[in-house]
Formats: structure tokens, sequence, C-alpha cells
């Protein structure tokens, strides 16, 4: 049920009239469905004279942060380790608010997975996971890290969407996946794979997924960027009240069996949010990381390590929920 689009401006009346907003088919992400199924977008932005929301799908957050450079996009549900590399490459844009924690798990070939002994037992195997930049690739690296495994030596990481990668593990071109749900369960239910480990137990609490808008929006449209938080809010309140509806509104829109989506939700370590607050301190050491691993070339630029203000604008969201 995407959408592919070239234009945000009715160049006619020479006004904002389609909003776009970039979304992936995760159901850490499944809020901004909801609002689009219930036809809260339209109807809660028909007041600043926004005929039209189209909400265009990508495989990750880098490409989609991509189309955001590029000035495709003026509001995106993404990883919150994205932005950074984008913010660090030029990217105008803020998170403006949370949209949960947690959710990516390591699944590995059903053959290997009883031999699993902790992050040890990865040494010399290819695993899919999303591109550089990425939460899952930031969060894996760091885990390795920490326990004494060079990411970019001792494993081999394969920069690949989802599909491609459920697709991999089943034609056994890697030994494992680390992927943001509902995949993992969909590799698990059709025999292909085995969850090890969620990525709350390599991180704890950490940030996922987000929602930013661009610097352009939040300049020259606070009201908009202020009514799209209010309506996230509202879809993530409803989808955390009515998980089962939510798993429905997702298998519809991705073609996905319903019983494994609702499985996916019952397994996974994944909290939806909408506090921004609660993403900071994690997405501050995404910061740190996504440097350190760009280092040479980021001082050549004349960077420096992105701070709080860099990265969040919650000013909208606190006059909403104080």
């Amino acid at each position: 049920m995407a959408v592919m689009v070239l234009g945000c401006l009715d160049r006619r009346a020479g006004e904002l009239t389609t909003i776009t907003i970039g979304y992936q088919p995760s159901t850490h992400q499944i809020a901004a469905l909801v609002a689009a199924e219930q036809g809260w977008w339209e109807e809660d932005l028909a007041q600043f004279g926004i005929t039209k929301v189209v909400l265009k799908e990508f495989p990750s957050g880098p490409p989609e942060m991509h189309a955001m450079l590029a000035g495709e996009l003026q509001f995106a549900y993404v990883g919150a380790a994205p932005p950074i590399s984008a913010i660090y490459e030029g990217l105008d844009a803020k998170i403006i608010a949370g949209v949960q924690t947690q959710g990516s798990a390591l699944v590995l070939r059903p053959e290997l997975a009883d031999s699993y002994t902790g992050p040890e037992s990865l040494r010399g195997l290819r695993i899919g996971t999303f591109p550089p930049g990425s939460i899952q690739h930031t969060v894996l690296s760091r885990w390795l890290l920490d326990n004494g495994i060079d990411p970019n030596t001792e494993v081999d990481l394969k920069a690949m969407g989802p599909s491609d990668a459920a697709t991999a593990i089943g034609a056994r071109t890697v030994d494992a996946v680390f992927l943001p749900s509902p995949t993992p369960t969909i590799i698990v239910a059709e025999g292909n794979g085995v969850i090890v480990e969620w990525s709350g137990t390599m991180w704890p609490d950490h940030a996922c997924c987000c929602l930013v808008a661009s610097g352009k929006m939040l300049r020259d449209h606070p009201e908009i960027v202020s009514q799209i938080i209010t309506t996230h809010i509202r879809a993530t309140d409803y989808e955390i009240a009515h998980p089962e509806e939510a798993a429905e509104i997702y298998a519809k829109w991705m073609g996905a069996n319903v019983a494994t989506i609702k499985d996916s939700l019952a397994v996974s370590d994944m909290h939806w949010t909408h506090d921004p607050h609660l993403l900071v301190d994690s997405t501050l050491a995404y910061a740190d990381i996504i440097f350190d691993l760009n280092r040479a070339r980021y001082e050549g630029m004349g960077l420096t390590v992105l701070g709080e203000t860099d990265i969040f604008d919650t000013r909208l969201y606190d006059e909403l929920t104080r």
C-alpha cells in the first residue's frame, strides 16, 4: 500500500498541500500505519490545508535518510541512529518524538543455534543486518566490541534489508541475521532460524525508532509539526491499548500472516512509546559510536560529536504533554 510520490508542494497554489512520511516495514513503526488506516493523518491535518498524506516505504533507515536529505520527506519514522549519521553528513532535521525501544533479535540458522553460548559463538560467521549507520548495525557492533570481537575483522557483517536477509538465511548464504521485528519471528515460522538473543539483552532499554521532522517544517510550519506529534501520540496510545488490532493493520498493509505478526508482538522485547526523552541517553551513545566508526573522515571535515540539541527538538512535544 506504500505510494511513491515525486513532489511535496502543490506549485499551482504555492502552498504545502501534501505531506510525505517515510516508514519501514517493521512492527516498530505500526503507529504510522494505525494513523493512516484510521484516516487520522488527513483528518487531523486538513485544518492546515493538507489534502494528502503519503506514506513512503523504505527497506531500512539509511536510504530513508538519503531521501530526507534529498528533500523527498518532511517526516520519517526511522531508527534513531540513521538520522545521526545523516546529520553528520548535513541533514537538517531533528528527532521530535519517540516511537519505541529495543525490539531487534539475533537469529541463527537452526543447526548453529544449539551451540550458541554468546557473542563469542559468532566469530567467523556471516551476519545479515541493516547497513552501517542503522540501529541494528550500531547496536550489534557495540555489543561485539564490548565482548572483545572486532565487527570489522572477526565477523562478516553483510548489509541488507529485512526481506533480503530473511531470504539469505533461508538460502544459507548467511549464518545469522540481526533484524527488527517482525522479521525474526517470520524466519522462525518458516523454519529457517532460531532466536538466540534480543537487543534488550545486548543493550538494555536502548533507543530504537523515533519520529523525525525536517528543519524546514520545524521553522516554517511548527503548527503542522505539533499536529503530527499529536496524531502520533494518539496512534501510539491506540496501538498500546489494542495490540491485536495493531497487528491486523500491519498484516493488512504488508500482506503478512496475521498470526505470525501477533506472535511477533507477543515474543518481542519491544516497547512502544511516544516520549522522546526515553531515547536521549542511548541516542547520544549512538552519536559517540558513529563518530568513532568514522573518526578520521569526520575530523577531516571539522566535525565534533553531536550533542542533544543537535539531534533532538522536544519543545513541541513538551508543550503538548506538560
